[in-house]
């Protein structure tokens, strides 16, 4: 279980905060159970470092207060618009017997062993993290579902995942798909034989040169019946041999 060191905090305004934050600090809140809700800061590279590993809004968090440890889950976390810099975060008192709801991870194992990606099956997600009723001291790490011998049409229920009797989805009354493995988007085409690419090099070929020949062609030559308009002309202008003096 990761922790915290934290500090007990009085300040409230807008200038407070702002001089917690300019000194490496986060303002915090603790609330939740019968207890009034608590003030604290915390540091922020402490904090980042928590931020940057998985699952930091499903882990459970003691915090270090004046020398008294606290169980908490973060709940919200508020960032700078510009920045990006975490501004102030929200805790979850865990009290025992207590339950919550919380999304848990969805993990994935064995890929190597399952003969419907090695076919080229694609994993579809459904769901990255399911939500959970549970009692925050059996809040799983994560839900962990199993691709060996999972093969392309198979699909994961939350059936499928074994839970704690104490622990249910939130999502009641029906068995909800968490993953499928579906068939490849794209399907490869087949290579032709090596014989019958040969056979239609060659026809492309001899297509061309046929081309080739029939333009080579000079265009074929008018009938000789056919006279030309100026020959009729010049033949019905003579006069008949008859009429010459």
């Amino acid at each position: 279980m990761n922790s915290l060191e934290a500090n007990i905090r009085e300040n409230s305004t807008k200038g407070q905060l702002n001089a917690l934050r300019n000194n490496g600090n986060v303002p915090a809140i603790i609330y939740g159970g019968k207890d009034q809700n608590q003030k604290i800061s915390i540091s922020k590279k402490s904090l980042k470092m928590l931020i940057e590993k998985e699952n930091f809004l499903s882990n459970i968090i003691t915090l270090n207060i004046a020398g008294k440890p606290q169980n908490v889950l973060p709940r919200e976390i508020k960032y700078h618009i510009l920045s990006d810099e975490p501004t102030h975060v929200d805790f979850l008192r865990v009290l025992p017997g207590v339950k919550i709801k919380i999304e848990v991870p969805v993990n994935f194992i064995n890929h190597e062993k399952s003969p419907g990606l090695k076919r080229g099956g694609v994993l579809n997600i459904v769901r990255r993290k399911v939500e959970l009723k549970c009692p925050s001291e059996k809040i799983p790490e994560n839900l962990t579902l199993d691709l060996d011998g999972v093969d392309i049409g198979e699909s994961f229920k939350i059936s499928s995942v074994k839970l704690d009797p104490e622990v249910t989805p939130t999502i009641q009354g029906r068995d909800f798909v968490i993953a499928t493995l579906a068939a490849p988007t794209v399907m490869k085409e087949p290579e032709k034989p090596a014989e019958a690419e040969a056979a239609e090099g060659e026809e492309g070929v001899e297509g061309t040169e046929a081309s080739a020949a029939d333009g080579d062609k000079a265009p074929s030559e008018a009938p000789k019946g056919d006279k030309k308009e100026g020959d009729e002309k010049k033949s019905t202008d003579k006069k008949p041999a008859e009429e010459k003096k």
